[in-house]
């Protein structure tokens, strides 16, 4: 089986506080490493009542010093709302309090909307166009100093933080490529280029100083419990928050109800946000991972589950490892 990394909004639930999202992140994060997970990434977004990582690095370091293994990252920075030499200077210190540990995926998106995109940059001069030149400056400050350099990230320079590329659609799979670097596409949300976008990358992929073949990581939500029926009813928090989000009422992450009226199942019909979702009991989610992996070739799959209670949320990650485990084994 392929490795298996976490991906985490840091959900605000109903009823709850930003502090006790980031306070069960760094739980979830400790039971990921104990569970074998390979990373455990943050989200950067905005202006989002239902989400505690907007200040990603913050939160890193917070969940960094809960942790000893575990590879820890964004997934991602949105660097368009960011100086590159902000963003080597933050990931530049993670490296230097968890050396070896550190992951940095960037995207072009404001992870906002243009109003707080505005308040975040104070104009939105350059923006995405200016996306694949800020990637090149953001690898650079992050490479060994150059003699005569004027501008150094202190800390940042030498520490060669692995960067990952993230995209929903071509463009990110196109810059990976040409880039040479690993490439992370977000099908937990849209799965509909998904297979363009994987071929895309492969086919394209120059080698380059940081890999010699391309790397692809796919999200994937896998929502587990010990029935079919607890599944289906965990998952339908992050159900009801899509369509609340779809709606222009984005908030905290609602608790589970039962789909009594049909309206959850729409979300999840084919070519819709969570089409690729994987949700079920021990079973059906083994399947449903060799399924995935079948399909799609990944090289690593990055899992995500807003689920309403933490305990729940934890041990949808135990029975995901405990498939993990017994598909390297039939392997």
């Amino acid at each position: 089986m392929i490795p298996l990394s976490v991906l985490d909004l840091s959900p605000i639930v109903q009823g709850g506080s930003p502090g006790q999202s980031l306070r069960a992140s760094r739980d979830l994060a400790r039971a990921a490493e104990r569970l074998g997970y390979g990373r455990y990434w943050l989200a950067e977004h905005h202006n989002m009542t239902g989400i505690a990582s907007a200040a990603t690095a913050v939160a890193l370091a917070f969940v960094g010093d809960g942790t000893s293994t575990i590879r820890l990252g964004s997934g991602g920075v949105m660097l368009p709302n960011h100086a590159p030499l902000i963003i080597a200077e933050q990931f530049g210190t993670l490296e230097a309090l968890y050396p070896g540990r550190i992951d940095l995926g960037v995207g072009r998106a404001p992870g906002t909307d243009q109003v707080t995109a505005r308040a975040l940059r104070r104009n939105l001069a350059g923006g995405v166009d200016q996306f694949p030149h800020d990637v090149l400056e953001l690898m650079a400050f992050l490479r060994d100093a150059q003699p005569g350099q004027s501008v150094r990230a202190v800390p940042g320079a030498g520490s060669n933080v692995p960067v990952w590329i993230l995209g929903s659609s071509l463009y990110g799979a196109q810059l990976a490529a040409a880039l040479g670097l690993p490439f992370a596409f977000a099908s937990h949300f849209a799965p509909q280029m998904l297979d363009q976008a994987a071929a895309i990358y492969r086919e394209q992929f120059t080698p380059s100083d940081y890999r010699a073949r391309p790397h692809l990581m796919l999200g994937l939500n896998v929502v587990a419990g010990e029935t079919d029926a607890e599944a289906r009813l965990l998952f339908s928090s992050l159900q009801q928050a899509f369509i609340n989000l779809h709606a222009g009422r984005p908030g905290p992450l609602p608790p589970p109800r039962e789909d009594s009226d049909g309206q959850l199942a729409a979300i999840t019909g084919p070519g819709s946000p969570l089409s690729k979702a994987v949700v079920g009991g021990p079973e059906t989610v083994r399947a449903g991972l060799a399924d995935f992996v079948a399909r799609h070739r990944p090289d690593e799959i990055i899992v995500t589950a807003q689920i309403f209670d933490q305990g729940q949320r934890i041990r949808s990650l135990e029975i995901v490892a405990q498939a993990r485990d017994a598909l390297a084994l039939a392997a």
